[in-house]
């Protein structure tokens, strides 16, 4: 029997004997036993017992996870419903943007041409090389490896690593438009994710014709000139080419593709004659650099049509350059047209009958206008000369300053600013030019002091190029005013071809009067101001004009006490049958050289440019033309 060992009641060590033999530890038997007594704690006083052992109630705890199971199962449904319905389309798109490349296929835009149909502005091709920064391994060596052959800056070279790891990006241009030769060379080095696309780039038949035609930006988008105005039509579709990849950026050979065709833009055929325009840029800039003037201008206009054959603008660079950069200036700026107004005012008072060509006027060297009230303004004659009878010719054909005054106060101010309306100064021609100037007239009865004296010899009113070509075209006219005119036709995309309306016309001053002052321009260039305009064996017609510019502090003398030239010449040929209205001006040029003037620095490049129409249009003498013969007649006196 086994001892049993333990501790009495007085704490002394008892033994005992478990049956079988074994000896039982009475400290293990009685902590056994009091695992399962009720255990009494006291908390402040209040005794708590756990009196029921118990398991809990278990189909509580079955309902309980139940419903929890449910719901979670409801709300896992949810998900795939939503999956499946509202949230389909943008899943689908992720995963269409995962394993689907889209290549844009640029359209090209579409041609300016000529009258004759030769190209103004044309599309060239063009290689532009991009990347997708999701296939790109290393940014940052691609962008290094790049930056080698394109030659770009270390900033450059940053900015393109920086785009090349945005992975949330799926385009990134790394070469716009360049050569076919540069983009080969970036493709042979074999960069993951870097590939290239054909694209349409702008090219000129001419820079010359920067000026007529505009610009458009890298992204084929007009943003002046003809290409700005008509982009909606020369603008094509692009097309696409879609196509699914492997993780590794491979076409799947299996996969779905679509393909969409480019659509090329529309033409527009403009009035302009691309050889007439092309000679015309070369004499304006020989010109203009011999002169070394600020810049010129000239305009050819088909006198019956108004269709424009050429329109030069070239201008002086910061860099002492010429070029036509700068714009069509010949629409856009306003000048004060000096003496070729005095076309107007004497043709307004022959057609009005207050003067006639045999009208004489006593013409002082100088005169006093308003003389004791604040608009007080003496008006010097543009020759020295004492008080001189003058006939209407005369003042006309020697451009007297003071005479033309006279003649033109044979009408009232109203009636002047009327004809002035009519040859089209104050409003914008039908040409409408992005940004063309409308000129500046003030209303007749806003008028005040010298506003009513100075506009008979052309200050005191601005207008552009493009409008006193059109103005003086009206007396080659038969005295009708026929709107200018840029285009021919358009194209669209589908090739209907629409013809331009036939240019606007008003009758301004008579057919007789018209002749009349044919006569007297006629006179200008065979006896008067305008004889280097001449043309052997064919007539001219023309008038010089000589403008001083208005300056900063707003007089006609810089605070160096210099005066700056805008010189002129407008005319028409031959005289006798005018086909053909040429503009020149010559802007700022050398004011301490005696080729300042309308007569010495304009008159020599009409007669230029005439040359170059009687050989390109054919045109020849009628009947008894032979161009100016005989010397200066007695009635004119001595030159000057």
């Amino acid at each position: 029997m086994s001892t049993i060992a333990g501790r009495d009641n007085t704490g002394s060590r008892t033994r005992g004997r478990s049956r079988g033999g074994r000896r039982i530890d009475a400290n293990r038997v009685r902590n056994s036993e009091i695992s399962y007594r009720a255990t009494s704690v006291t908390t402040k006083g209040r005794d708590f017992f756990t009196k029921d052992l118990r398991g809990g109630n278990m189909q509580k705890r079955i309902v309980s996870m139940f419903m929890v199971v449910a719901i979670l199962l409801s709300l896992l449904g949810v998900r795939v419903a939503l999956l499946q319905t509202v949230w389909a389309s943008d899943y689908r798109e992720a995963s269409v943007s995962q394993r689907t490349r889209v290549q844009v296929i640029r359209a090209e835009r579409g041609s300016i041409l000529d009258r004759n149909g030769r190209e103004l502005a044309l599309p060239v091709p063009t290689r532009t090389v991009f990347a997708d920064p999701r296939s790109v391994v290393d940014p940052v060596g691609v962008a290094h490896v790049v930056a080698g052959v394109l030659q770009l800056d270390p900033q450059a070279e940053v900015e393109l690593a920086t785009k090349l790891q945005n992975k949330t990006s799926s385009f990134v241009y790394i070469a716009r438009q360049v050569d076919k030769e540069v983009a080969d060379a970036i493709l042979a080095l074999g960069l993951k994710g870097v590939s290239s696309y054909r694209e349409s780039g702008r090219a000129l038949s001419s820079e010359s014709l920067l000026a007529v035609v505009g610009r458009t930006d890298v992204d084929g988008v007009g943003i002046s000139g003809l290409e700005l105005k008509y982009h909606d039509l020369l603008v094509g579709v692009d097309g696409r080419i879609v196509r699914e990849v492997n993780s590794s950026g491979k076409s799947i050979a299996a996969g779905s593709g679509e393909v969409l065709e480019p659509q090329s833009g529309g033409q527009l055929t403009t009035t302009i004659d691309r050889t007439i325009q092309f000679q015309v840029d070369g004499i304006v800039k020989q010109q203009v650099e011999r002169l070394g003037a600020r810049g010129g201008m000239a305009i050819v206009m088909d006198t019956k049509t108004g269709e424009i054959y050429a329109m030069s603008n070239i201008r002086r660079n910061e860099d002492g350059s010429y070029s036509s950069q700068s714009g069509n200036f010949s629409s856009v700026e306003a000048n004060e047209p000096g003496s070729v107004a005095k076309v107007f005012s004497i043709a307004a008072a022959i057609n009005e009958g207050s003067v006639n060509i045999g009208s004489t006027f006593s013409v002082p060297g100088y005169q006093m206008f308003d003389k004791g009230t604040q608009w007080e303004y003496k008006v010097t004659d543009a020759y020295p000369h004492g008080l001189e009878e003058m006939s209407v010719r005369k003042i006309f054909v020697d451009s007297s300053n003071l005479g033309t005054v006279l003649v033109s106060r044979t009408l009232d101010t109203k009636k002047n600013h009327e004809y002035l309306k009519l040859f089209g100064f104050g409003v914008k021609t039908a040409v409408e030019y992005p940004g063309e100037s409308r000129g500046a007239l003030r209303p007749a009865s806003k008028w005040q002091g010298t506003e009513k004296i100075t506009f008979a010899y052309g200050y005191g009113y601005t207008s552009t190029a493009l409008q006193l070509a059109a103005a003086v075209n009206t007396v080659a006219n038969k005295g009708v005013y026929v709107a200018p005119k840029l285009v021919l036709k358009t194209t669209d995309k589908n090739g209907l071809e629409t013809a331009t309306p036939e240019s606007p016309t008003r009758q301004v001053i008579s057919e007789s009067t018209a002749q009349t002052m044919a006569s007297l321009m006629t006179d200008v260039v065979c006896h008067g101001t305008g004889t280097l305009a001449k043309l052997p064996g064919l007539s001219v017609a023309g008038k010089t004009g000589t403008a001083y510019k208005l300056q900063e502090n707003g007089t006609y003398m810089n605070d160096e006490g210099a005066r700056t030239y805008f010189a002129s010449f407008v005319g028409f040929l031959p005289a006798n049958n005018p086909r053909m209205t040429v503009l020149v001006s010559i802007d700022e040029p050398d004011p301490y050289s005696r080729d300042r003037f309308g007569g010495t620095a304009a008159a020599p490049v009409f007669a230029r440019i005439g040359q170059v129409l009687i050989n390109e249009l054919n045109i020849r003498p009628e009947g008894d033309d032979m161009g100016c013969v005989g010397s200066r007649p007695a009635e004119f006196g001595p030159s000057h």
